[in-house]
């Protein structure tokens, strides 16, 4: 998915929030902004935005010198987020349509999103994420292909929502599944330690894609990942950064994910804040 002119503000207030995180110092964020800009002003020249966005992370840690600025935050999403999985379990307890919950589930994870400023602050807001409805949900569609599915892949996005897709996960454990995450710190996305301290290291296959952008490039990917990718029997991606850069696959990937920005909802023919679990092709 191209870089639209609107996605170059959103990253860089995404670099100052990222700057403000982790120091006071103005003389710093000065200097992050001004190479942000320079970089910023050569978008073109990238494919995605998510590589424009590990670029322009990069300069954060540079110039602090702290290799995982979101780190302290990751810590606080898991941390909430395992304080929730029992009562996501309890809320699943006497659901009838069991696979339906456990994809909204899963989605709702997806709102800890620090590069948007968002999340979940408590038990109220938990609930009445999960009492919205997708806007999008091919949900029939996937219930068949699990009838003949042996694997599955699930490409992850953020470490809060890993816990989420346990619970996702712990309804699927008669697929082989493999869980794949970045291969190093980027935002808040979730790492294989990350993975692991939700819980999902005991149930699954966890695998780096051997890309460390805020996304999937294939051209950047590990041989391993790739041969997941493209063998496995069913894909679910989670999050935005995914979608804008697996949308142009041409197998047939299941995007699970709630729209955070314009471009992206305009893109898939939805409104910023819905829902989706859909299959995409970039040329519909």
């Amino acid at each position: 998915m191209k870089i639209e002119l609107d996605c170059l503000p959103c990253l860089l207030n995404q670099i100052l929030r990222a700057s403000r995180m982790v120091t006071d110092d103005v003389e710093t964020h000065e200097k992050i902004l001004r190479e942000a800009n320079d970089i910023i002003s050569k978008y073109d020249s990238y494919s995605y935005a998510p590589e424009v966005g590990r670029v322009l992370h990069f300069l954060v840690k540079k110039h602090t010198g702290i290799k995982d600025p979101y780190q302290k935050l990751k810590q606080k999403h898991l941390k909430m987020a395992l304080q929730y999985y029992p009562v996501l379990k309890r809320f699943l307890f006497d659901k009838e349509d069991r696979l339906y919950w456990v994809l909204k589930i899963a989605v709702v994870g997806n709102v800890f999103d620090a590069a948007i400023n968002s999340e979940i602050k408590d038990g109220d807001d938990l609930m009445k994420e999960l009492a919205v409805e997708f806007k999008k949900c091919e949900l029939e569609r996937f219930r068949k292909q699990l009838k003949n599915a042996r694997t599955m892949l699930i490409i992850g996005d953020n470490a809060g929502e890993t816990v989420f897709d346990r619970v996702l996960i712990e309804e699927l454990l008669n697929l082989e599944i493999v869980y794949a995450v970045r291969s190093g710190p980027v935002i808040n996305d979730a790492t294989i330690e990350d993975a692991e301290q939700a819980g999902l290291g005991r149930q699954v296959k966890l695998i780096s894609t051997g890309c460390d952008a805020p996304g999937v490039i294939r051209a950047e990917c590990n041989p391993e990942f790739l041969k997941v990718l493209d063998e496995a029997d069913i894909v679910i991606s989670k999050g935005q950064g995914n979608f804008e850069t697996l949308s142009e696959e041409k197998r047939e990937i299941f995007f699970l994910l709630k729209a955070k920005c314009p471009v992206i909802a305009g893109r898939i023919d939805i409104d910023a804040g819905d829902y989706l679990f859909t299959t995409y092709r970039i040329n519909n």
